[in-house]
């Protein structure tokens, strides 16, 4: 049985498996560019935290921080959507910048 469908497991735990996976996967894999993006991602992975988000139209949702902040940017799970965004950070607070998808994908878009 896959961790991430497990009752027991709480919502930030989920979050971590599923990153866990996406990270186990790249350093497997022969492409090298793949492999540098998933070290550089590891040094930046905080505990999924909760945070406000700030979406095009008004819309705000609560999601989950999964890496550290570099200023600009940040990685942040959007557990309505069942997938990661890319956020950029903002007077406001994080906004989504329309790059969702795999956790490593996005951290990779920058």
């Amino acid at each position: 049985m896959c961790l991430v469908l497990e009752q027991e497991l709480t919502i930030a735990e989920r979050i971590s498996e599923l990153i866990l996976s996406e990270l186990q996967e790249a350093f497997q894999s022969d492409d090298r560019v793949l492999r540098r993006t998933a070290e550089s991602f590891e040094h930046t992975l905080r505990p999924p935290k909760q945070i406000t988000v700030n979406f095009s139209g008004g819309i705000v949702q609560t999601c989950w921080a999964v890496s550290r902040g570099d200023g600009t940017y940040r990685v942040v799970y959007m557990p309505r959507a069942g997938y990661f965004s890319l956020c950029v950070e903002s007077d406001l607070g994080p906004l989504d910048i329309g790059v969702h998808g795999p956790a490593l994908g996005c951290f990779g878009s920058v």
